[in-house]
């Protein structure tokens, strides 16, 4: 069986807003700056366009990872499809939190983190670096976003 061509880059630009739109869930790998084992946990999550809106306990190893280092690396999707995200996270206390997003992420996600008796914190990922490859033949040039900026227009 013949491997489909690689795709153009506008078409993985297009294929990864697609995914980010239309997915909930996240795998977010984190590590403490303590040098402590680092984490890998999914997590709901909603793309605004510009970020990712997640919630994680800050008494967890993922939500303390987030909090004191400010660093995520995400995938979204299944390994034969799959966007890979470096971002900068942002702590947000659900009081600091616009009701209308607070809104849209229990909407999209089913969950509300306001509502449960674990405290969360949401967490505003921005993307600093973006790879999108299906296949082999794609893992070159899979790179659609560096330095928080599309390499392709549109």
């Amino acid at each position: 069986m013949t491997p489909a061509p690689a795709r153009t880059a506008q078409q993985r630009k297009y294929d990864t807003l697609h995914r980010l739109e239309h997915d909930v869930d996240v795998w977010v790998a984190t590590a403490a700056e303590d040098g402590d084992t680092p984490q890998l946990a999914p997590l709901s999550y909603v793309w605004d366009g510009t970020v990712l809106l997640v919630a994680a306990p800050l008494a967890t190893p993922t939500g303390r990872a987030l909090h004191d280092t400010g660093v995520a690396r995400l995938a979204v999707g299944p390994a034969d499809d799959v966007v890979m995200i470096e971002g900068r996270a942002v702590a947000v206390p659900p009081a600091d939190l616009p009701e209308e997003d607070a809104e849209i992420f229990a909407g999209k996600t089913g969950f509300d983190p306001r509502a449960l008796a674990v405290p969360h914190l949401y967490f505003l990922i921005r993307p600093q670096r973006i790879e999108s490859w299906r296949t082999r033949e794609e893992t070159g040039g899979c790179e659609v976003m560096r330095d928080g900026q599309w390499l392709v227009a549109g």
